[in-house]
């Protein structure tokens, strides 16, 4: 098996029985990590057995190794008994999701407590299946001791290799086999499979001799061994290696370090820390990079030009020639042979394949060059060293690739293979299929086609659908850059360049231009541009939706070098016949031909059910009419392996009318009154799928509403007859099974499954509809007399109410053409599903609900700045997340404006609106760009954006126009927006779609030297007038910075990333006068955006949100068991990294620490901050979270100077990214106060706390909890200096806000009255001490010493924990019970909105009145103590499933 990219695998198995010290703290995270079973206390020993880092579980097949399997493995589903109850336990789970949308909330309680046992043991019968019994066995290899390994039953022969390729002792070995009494074993056999293998076997490490294609292994493998350390491949973004610098922070391992003493910290913060800084420094955020390299072990290691050997050496069993030079200066050239390797007497220019004299031959390279090479030896050795000690999460690769923004200067070094891999057709070694590229199609289709009944099934399945996936898109995304930079022949290269497609490796690029005016009606190259992500969002939709036997293609969207790139996987057949033939449902001409097939509504329709989409009839060109189940351009082609694809996805969701002029829409009133319609630059815009399921949720509420009105007075009416006697309850039972039958079986098994495609509603919302239907069933039970026909009539007036498309049930869905031009619509009669008149309305509406209802809701939700986003991408998935898509940015702005407690979201919106912009300018910029002036385009660009200094363009302009003649040449894919309509564009410029191809007239590639900063920043505002329709009152940089307040640091950050530049590691003087702050050097590379849709792990999410639900009725510990086993699962499915995998993590820390084990707390969250780093960036919003988390958990084990270096690194990177006028710096710089306040560093903790004090007086207003806590812990900062006064007024400042917040009789104002009291004890003192020193006149006299206690460690712990929300309250279940009937009083009595504020404020009462809960602000009590809205974490709320699954 091949095991090349050690960088993969290295790790993979992340072996935790390694003598060396990193596997000692692999030890000690794994009982962590590991499966349910550690959570038995009589099972702790488990975790001597060494199970594996990758999942706990010690299923190590299911780690990344599972990559290297291939195909020959992957229909080989684990043998077990397949365990069904699970389902039954698992559906258990979810019994109480279910209830709790049909209604009856207090059986939700029960059934919850209830469940709780049952469920747990299904899902112990299940998950048996996976942990596996381990075995130990001894390793035995040639010139190493005995190796003692435990391992588990179910891992493949092939992970023992991993295992010792990845051990210091045993990894200069490749080519081996292992022997089992002389048996060599098969590296694809599960151990259980193997007859003689038991407890004690002792395995023999056997040498085979080499072939051609081993050697190469080998010699990559030295090569990876000896560049391990190198950041260099993270920074190029190769091979999917990322940095991380926790470690570099912390100076080595956090777990091996000892408490330290408070008094032994050097705690002064670096100057770009303390409050007050204007532009952060850049350097800072790549520390380390001098020494992160390692020692240099070999000046060259190549291939030699000698290779390949001549004919008589080959019949000698010469395999390949190298060549090395030692750091001595010595020059080798080295034979490879079927033996091993050895030296021979060619020099390099005479060929003498001889052996030298003395002759060696060595097995393995490395013991040749150890020999021939002192220095080499010492270099291994500490490489090795360094290699081992790192944590293993640092070693194994990412799924997909992470990009850096700046890297600093990387050297160049000779490297054979580097250079071999980037011109070689062969896409690395396809080590699955020998001799032939991959199948990609075939791949992603058998994926998803593997069975999946049972939960070993469906791991296997996610597994390998993850793989293919992860896999797919690393070629489609090199194929792309390899389209782009000119590197692949096209498929038509007769045509005109922007129309150019090409096939590689089995995959379909094309580029985002209007082909043949295909979208000529849609708004041309504009639409072309969308088109592919509007695609993709489609094939997301209907990969998560999952029907069986409808197929999507694999599908990445790539933007490179200014040109977006489409790479699909082929469908079988299709290249061979003309579109027109193999299209056998839906159109390929927008509606004029229109195609229908049985097959196809069949599997559509069973799509269209989750995604709202409703089956509709439109006239062909002979005027039949054709039953379509998704819009006319989604096509349907029966590929050659007889599978039923769809493609052109992009218009599954209904049209967004806002955006759109239409003859026969009126608007209403309010939107008009916003500027509405906004004509777009195309006509592709679409709802989101978010928005149509909040817009149906909020009709459904109200459809219950109105029918529990409607039956009130019906029971009013009949109360006043009394005339009927009561009949049978069966009839009230059937009346009700007709009001809620008919929405109550679908609409109840759609919102389910809704909620597993997409985050949960909010918990209230959820509440408010529980409540709703209580209040029919109470209605009912008085109706019991009404007949059908008036229930009946019930529904049917509410369903009229809330503009539902049937008479008489709750329905809601979508057509999807039903404002395309040219599709010409059969219309059915009035009132019906049918009707044309009533689907454009509900259309409109849904558009109309997100401007009046969604937007408002987005701004209120971020009013408690709960979990505030802390830059554009965080901003835009927070938007995403309500159903706004970003086209809206302008108008959330214009809202965002005028609300001052809301500055920073507004700031980081305006950023994320001029990055955006400015993105929309650069890609036809450099469209028009030649290759040679890439990074003189580039710098200059970045000039005009960020500084208002000189911009020389490096090309002097007559060079520049010298080249005109043969611009075109050099530029394959020129954008010719050009021609006269562009420049008329140009003249009128108030003309709204001018701006958009900018000052490109498209005559010369040397365009670019004429942008200047003024120009630039007039396209910019004329981009944000037509694009958002929002005014940009900026003409520079500068009036942007003193107008928003925009750091030019994190702009230039955002616009890096946003469209994938890296520039150099450096301090840049934005304000130079003299010469332009870019130059050409500072550009290092252009890399990919790359956008693809993300596998999920089904089941690992339901345990997962199982758990939560657990943690909310303040069950930590089942919690804590569910989400364990949830990070096993995702840990099977994703391997060992992932970004959800980072989610549970951290949930798992959080548990921890509340359960009271702060050092297990201490292991996971180190995890997880290695993960975010690796997986989302060093400096993404969600490591920032992490970090806090960490220093937090570090100072509770006494690393006290630990966890202030932490929150500085977390306070630098918050600065950097959006500035320091931000809630969650409040927070961070509470806690620095307060540590500081513990090292006795006062004035250092003061500056920090009046910061805080500032930015909570801004954002929650003077009468806040956190004010009031700033203002305490400004008093006793105060206080401990001996500054009484300050001290009294603050402390004052606390007790009037408690004491109107909360009233006097509340311990925290009466703790609050009790500091005063000492404060004014303290103050007498001091002044009567004055007193006597004036009086008696003797200045002279030394100053009484004044009684000031330095807090306590403990103290400290406790207020920390308290503004960083964390309670530990103990609940008993019958004040959840309790709590929960006084929601449910309180919902039925008053209407949505006051309902859940009384609710929240009794349940607060509720928590403070059992005094259990050891301070905290009520917000925290409210949210924490009783599942109202759960907030775990300084600021992510407790559904951090929208974390999971929003991607």
């Amino acid at each position: 098996m091949a095991l090349e990219t050690e960088a993969k695998n290295i790790a993979a198995t992340g072996d935790a029985t390694a003598t060396t010290k990193a596997s000692g703290k692999a030890k000690e995270n794994n009982n962590t990590a590991g499966g349910k079973k550690n959570l038995n206390p009589n099972q702790q020993n488990q975790q001597n057995q060494s199970q594996n880092l990758v999942n706990g579980n010690g299923t190590a097949v299911d780690g990344p190794v599972a990559k290297k399997k291939g195909k020959k493995n992957r229909n080989k589903s684990p043998t077990e008994p397949t365990a069904e109850p699970v389902d039954a336990g698992l559906s258990n789970g979810h019994a109480e999701k279910a209830a709790g949308e049909e209604g009856d909330a207090n059986a939700n309680v029960e059934k919850a407590e209830a469940g709780a046992a049952p469920e747990a043991e299904g899902e112990d019968i299940d998950l048996d299946a996976l942990h596996d019994v381990g075995i130990t066995v001894n390793i035995s290899s040639p010139g190493a001791d005995l190796l003692c390994v435990q391992l588990s039953s179910m891992e493949l022969v092939q992970e023992i290799h991993q295992l010792l390729m990845d051990r210091e002792e045993t990894c200069h070995r490749t080519c081996f086999s292992l022997q089992l009494d002389n048996v060599t074993l098969d590296n694809f056999a599960e151990l259980k499979t193997i007859e003689q293998l038991e407890q004690g076997s002792t395995i023999k490490v056997v040498e085979e001799p080499y072939t051609m294609r081993e050697a190469r292994i080998h010699v990559r493998h030295v090569r990876d061994l000896l560049k391990n350390l190198d950041p260099a491949d993270a920074y190029n973004g190769i091979d999917c290696t990322s940095l991380t610098y926790l470690n570099t922070i912390t100076q080595g391992d956090l777990l091996d370090k000892k408490k330290t003493r408070p008094d032994s910290v050097d705690c002064t913060p670096p100057e770009y820390v303390t409050p007050g800084v204007y532009e952060p420094p850049l350097l800072p955020l790549h520390p380390n990079v001098k020494n992160a390299k390692g020692p240099q072990a070999l000046k060259v290691l190549t291939t030699s030009a000698w290779n390949p050997p001549p004919g008589p050496r080959k019949l000698h069993g010469d395999l390949m020639y190298l060549y090395v030079v030692t750091m001595e200066d010595k020059r080798f050239h080295i034979s490879a042979c079927s033996k091993g390797f050895y030296i021979n007497q060619s020099t390099d220019d005479t060929f003498n394949p001889k052996p030298d004299n003395p002759s060696h031959l060595s097995h393995s390279l490395i013991d040749l060059l150890s020999h021939i090479s002192p220095s080499f030896r010492r270099a291994f050795q500490t490489i090795q060293k360094r290699r081992t000690m790192r944590h293993a999460f640092e070693r194994v690769a990412t799924p997909y690739q992470v990009y850096q923004w700046a890297s600093p200067t990387l050297e160049h070094t000779v490297d054979a293979i580097r250079a071999e891999d980037a011109f070689s057709s062969k896409l690395g070694y396809e080590e699955h299929i020998p001799g032939q590229t991959r199948d990609w199609n075939e791949e992603l289709q058998t994926t998803r086609e593997l069975p999946r009944k049972t939960l070993p099934e469906r791991l296997l399945r996610e597994r390998a659908i993850f793989k293919v996936h992860g896999d797919f898109v690393t070629a489609a995304t090199r194929g792309a850059m390899a389209v782009i930079d000119g590197n692949v022949l096209a498929i038509n290269p007769g045509e005109d360049s922007k129309m150019q497609m090409f096939i590689w490796n089995n995959i379909f690029f094309s580029l985002g231009f209007d082909v043949r005016d295909h979208y000529k009606e849609l708004g041309g190259d504009a639409a072309a541009f969308v088109a592919p992500r509007y695609d993709l969002h489609g094939v997301r939709v209907y990969n998560a939706v999952d029907v069986e036997g409808l197929y999507t293609l694999g599908t990445v969207v790539i933007d490179y070098r200014g040109y977006r790139v489409t790479a699909q996987s082929i469908i079988p057949g299709i290249l061979e016949r003309e579109q027109e033939q193999s299209v056998v449902y839906g159109s390929i001409d927008f509606g004029k031909t229109v195609l229908s097939h049985p097959k196809y509504l069949e599997l559509l329709r069973q799509a269209g059910k989750h995604l709202k989409i409703l089956p509709h009839a439109v006239l062909n060109e002979r005027d039949e009419p054709v039953e379509l189940c998704s819009s006319v351009e989604c096509k349907g082609i029966i590929g050659n392996d007889g599978r039923h694809y769809i493609l052109d996805l992009l218009r599954t969701f209904p049209p967004d009318v806002n955006f759109l002029k239409l003859q026969d829409v009126k608007i209403s009133k309010e939107l008009a009154d916003m500027g509405f319609p906004i004509e777009h630059r195309h006509k592709l815009c679409c709802l989101r799928q978010e928005l149509l399921e909040a817009f149906i949720e909020d009709r459904y509420v109200s459809f219950i509403r109105i029918a529990a009105v409607h039956l009130q007075q019906l029971n009013a009416k009949k109360q006043s007859e009394k005339t009927e006697k009561p009949v049978a309850a069966i009839e009230g039972v059937e009346a009700e099974a007709k009001v809620n039958g008919a929405e109550k079986t679908d609409d109840n098994e759609e919102k389910k499954e809704e909620k597993e495609e997409k985050e949960k509603p909010t918990s209230s919302e959820t509440k408010t509809a529980e409540a709703m239907v209580n209040a029919i069933r109470e209605a009912q039970s008085n109706v019991a007399t009404s007949n059908e026909v008036q229930a009946a009539e019930v529904v049917k007036r509410a369903c009229a109410a809330v503009g539902s498309l049937k008479e008489k049930e709750f329905d809601f869905r979508f057509n999807p053409d039903v404002f395309s031009p040219g599709i010409r619509h059969v219309d059915g009669e009035e009132g019906t599903c049918s009707s044309l008149a009533k689907q454009k309305v509900l259309v409109q509406e849904a558009a109309e609900f997100l401007v009046l209802k969604q937007i408002p809701a987005f701004i209120k939700e971020h009013l408690s700045h709960s979990s505030p986003p802390i830059d554009g991408q965080s901003l835009t998935e927070s938007l995403h997340s309500h159903g706004i898509n970003v086209r809206y940015l302008g108008k959330v702005i214009k809202m965002l404006g005028q609300m001052p407690r809301m500055d920073y979201l507004y700031r980081i919106a305006v950023l994320e609106l001029i990055v955006r912009a400015t993105k929309h300018i650069y890609y036809t910029y450099m469209q028009n760009t030649e290759p040679l002036h890439l990074s003189a385009a580039i710098s200059h660009f970045l000039n005009c954006l960020l500084t208002n200094g000189p911009v020389n363009p490096a090309v002097s302009s007559e060079e520049a126009h010298k080249k005109r003649g043969n611009g075109g040449k050099h530029n394959k894919h020129k954008s010719s927006k050009g021609g006269k309509g562009q420049q008329q564009q140009q003249q009128a410029a108030g003309n709204q779609n001018g701006s958009s191809s900018g000052s490109s007239n498209g005559s010369s590639a040397s365009d670019w030297t004429l942008v200047t900063p003024r120009s630039l920043w007039q396209q910019i505002r004329r981009e944000a007038k037509a694009y958002w329709d929002w005014e940009l009152d900026c003409d520079s940089i500068d009036s942007a910075v003193s107008k928003f307040g925009i750091l030019r640091i994190s702009l230039l950050r955002a616009f890096c990333l946003k469209v994938g530049i890296q520039v150099l590691l450096r301090e840049y003087n934005f304000e130079s006068k003299h010469k332009p702050t870019f130059g050409d050097d500072d550009i290092v590379n252009v890399f990919p955006v790359v956008k693809h849709i993300s596998p999920r792990a089904t089941d690992a999410y339901n345990f997962y949100t199982t758990g939560q639900a657990k943690i909310q009725q303040g069950m930590f510990k089942e919690g804590y068991e569910l989400i364990s086993e949830a990070l096993n699962l995702l840990n099977n499915v994703f391997g060992a990294m992932h970004q959800e995998n980072g989610s549970c993590l951290r949930m798992l820390a959080r548990l921890s620490y509340l359960l009271g084990d702060a050092q297990d707390a201490l292991a996971i969250q180190q995890r997880a901050v290695i993960m975010s780093e690796r997986v989302n960036g060093i400096d993404h919003p969600s490591t920032i979270l992490e970090y806090t988390h960490l220093s937090l958990y570090s100072f509770a084990n006494g690393h006290v100077g630990m966890s202030l270096k932490l929150l500085y690194r977390a306070r630098y990177l918050m600065v950097l990214i959006c500035g320091e006028d931000h809630p969650e710096v409040a927070l961070i710089d509470s806690n620095i106060s307060l540590i500081l306040h513990a090292l006795g560093e006062y004035e250092l903790s003061l500056r920090f706390i009046e910061h805080a004090l500032k930015l909570n007086l801004k954002y929650f207003g003077n009468k806040a909890m956190h004010v009031a806590v700033s203002y305490h812990l400004m008093a006793r900062t105060q206080s401990c200096m001996g500054d009484f006064r300050s001290a009294l007024n603050n402390e004052k400042e606390t007790y009037s806000i408690y004491k109107s917040q909360l009233g006097e009789k509340h311990e925290k104002t009466r703790d609050s009255a009790e500091c005063l009291r000492l404060l004014t004890q303290q103050a007498v003192l001091l002044q009567r001490k004055m007193n006597d020193i004036y009086s008696s006149g003797k200045l002279t006299s030394d100053l009484p010493p004044i009684h000031i206690t330095p807090p306590s460690m403990g103290s400290v712990l406790d207020m920390l924990n308290t503004i960083n929300g964390i309670l530990f309250v103990q609940i008993s279940q019958k004040d959840i019970v309790k709590v929960r009937s006084e929601i449910e009083k309180h919902l039925k009595a008053n209407s949505a909105e006051s309902e859940v504020n009384d609710a929240i404020k009794s349940i607060v009462a509720a928590a403070n009145n059992n005094g259990e809960a050891e301070g905290g602000e009520p917000k925290e009590a409210q949210e924490q103590a009783a599942a109202a809205g759960t907030q775990l974490t300084n600021g992510e709320k407790a559904t951090t499933t929208t974390e999971a699954t929003s991607s």
